[in-house]
């Protein structure tokens, strides 16, 4: 398996792999093709090592073919396994074990996968990468979903998916020592929103309808509005209202503006979802 996190040891890189330990954990696996014990294992380590996203690396040294270092170590059995950290083995196992016994010995000394899986999405959140940030994040463990800098990533993330309501609701609960110049940013993103949210233009349509409750073209054009500030939901259950008793509601541009909104909204918002199914309901 070719990966940056795995590397077959030998004479020429060894000192320096070792070396490498004072940087990242290194788990060093002592295996021979004569021990079937020691190369069944073999895929399970790799994937643990991907698992593990560059927490941890893995050297697989072949004892038959580099016999000197195996003696070094004085390898007794095989398979061999051993942690290093800091330069220094903190921990390993000998003869052959099932790979959950590996992952109970790792998870003593390294990151959980949970633990990583946070660290990759805040990595992906700082690199502007928030749409694959955020099915991570929500996924999380509630402890770590209540922490405070995991909810203003998340906020971070809805505010960039345009759920101005999610983010809103993560931003009152946030804990004044965690009040800083990120959370200030993203109030001010969140205040600029329902600034446009609710301008004057859109509160001079809420009182000519309130005055005009059945003027489809009324409605029509405030739903829009709502729609251009992300007021999804009003904007769908306005043009609702009329298509539901007349589908072809100013000559079918109704029904055109709410398609077009579940278009915008795509295939997975849960309130495009909704109203698809309140559509479906009366066209078949």
């Amino acid at each position: 398996m070719q990966s940056p996190f795995i590397v077959e040891l030998n004479q020429q890189n060894f000192m320096q792999v070792l070396e490498s330990s004072k940087q990242t954990p290194l788990l060093i696996h002592f295996w021979a093709s004569v021990s079937q014990e020691s190369t069944e294992i073999i895929p399970h380590l790799q994937q643990l090592a991907q698992n593990y996203n560059g927490a941890m690396m893995l050297a697989l040294l072949n004892c038959e073919q580099e016999q000197s270092i195996a003696a070094q170590f004085g390898i007794q059995a095989l398979p061999t396994i051993a942690l290093f950290i800091n330069g220094q083995p903190v921990d390993g196992l000998g003869g052959p074990q099932p790979v959950e016994a590996v992952e109970q010995m790792l998870a003593k000394h390294l990151p959980s996968q949970e633990e990583l899986n946070l660290k990759q999405a805040l990595e992906l959140v700082a690199s502007g990468e928030h749409s694959q940030a955020l099915p991570i994040l929500v996924t999380l463990p509630a402890d770590l979903i209540n922490r405070g800098d995991v909810k203003l990533a998340l906020a971070d993330c809805y505010i960039e998916a345009r759920d101005f309501a999610q983010a809103g609701t993560l931003l009152q609960s946030i804990p004044l020592e965690y009040q800083d110049n990120y959370y200030k940013g993203l109030i001010a993103k969140l205040e600029l929103h329902n600034q446009a949210a609710n301008s004057p233009e859109i509160q001079s349509l809420e009182q000519q309808f309130a005055i005009e409750p059945d003027n489809a073209k009324l409605a029509q054009e405030l739903a829009l509005s709502y729609h251009q500030v992300n007021r999804d939901e009003e904007a769908l259950e306005l043009i609702w209202r009329f298509i539901s008793r007349d589908l072809n509601s100013l000559e079918g541009e109704m029904k055109k503006s709410f398609m077009d909104i579940l278009s915008a909204l795509g295939q997975g918002n849960t309130i495009a979802g909704q109203y698809r199914r309140r559509l479906y309901s009366i066209l078949y």
